[in-house]
């Protein structure tokens, strides 16, 4: 392989580890950081936590930019050896920070009700944390998890990680999107035991997939898909 390549490699390499572990900080930090808007109406008639609720939703910004790095820059390593693949997968991780702008639209939207006629502002309140709660189910659920299968696919068919790694992630991406059917038919809350437990084998993935990518790169191979 020429020099430059592997000089680019390695610093593509680089860079999505350290966007995957962005995305990870940022998403617990926004999710903690949430927390007293959750709950609507309450939030409203309340004192409130407005600086703490922004904080929150500027983490959230920072993960969906994360989001979207991940895909740009994967796509030229991914495109190499299979360009459909590299192209879902960034409209893929497009999609995902899209719905996830929509939850910070909804919940900086409370903060702003807070300084309305508490009887309207009540309602419009509880609706919009509806909004983000399926924006939350959708986003960090759904559209992650089609986004951990295709990734981890082509990483196990191209032998660019471990195999062991890529089988995590297609385990993760698989349960994820298994627990989002759960939580949609409603067997039990996205916030839960379950559906921590669920979300547990995506962040192995991810922080994994990190941590190798940072330390090693990404493995030599002459693998393509067929």
């Amino acid at each position: 392989m020429d020099g430059k390549l592997v000089d680019a490699t390695r610093r593509t390499a680089v860079v999505t580890g350290v966007l995957f572990l962005v995305t990870e900080v940022a998403a617990i930090a926004g999710l903690a950081l949430y927390g007293p808007v959750l709950d609507g109406a309450a939030y409203v008639l309340g004192p409130g936590a407005d600086a703490r609720v922004r904080a929150g939703a500027l983490c959230e910004m920072v993960l969906l930019v994360a989001v979207i790095g991940t895909g740009v820059a994967l796509y030229p390593v991914i495109r190499r050896r299979h360009e459909a693949l590299a192209v879902g997968y960034v409209c893929g991780r497009l999609l995902e920070a899209a719905v996830i702008a929509v939850g910070i639209v909804g919940v900086l939207a409370v903060v702003t009700l807070r300084q309305g006629p508490a009887a309207e502002a009540t309602a419009a309140a509880t609706a919009l944390i509806a909004v983000h709660d399926w924006t939350f189910l959708l986003g960090p659920n759904v559209a992650l998890g089609a986004n951990t299968l295709i990734l981890a696919y082509v990483m196990r068919r191209t032998g660019l990680v471990p195999a062991w790694i890529a089988l995590l992630g297609l385990v993760g991406g698989a349960l994820i999107c298994l627990s989002a059917v759960a939580v949609l038919f409603g067997l039990y809350a996205q916030v839960s035991v379950p559906g921590t437990l669920a979300a547990l084998p995506v962040f192995a993935w991810e922080v994994t997939l990190a941590v190798r990518l940072l330390t090693h790169g990404f493995q030599a191979t002459q693998k393509y898909p067929d």
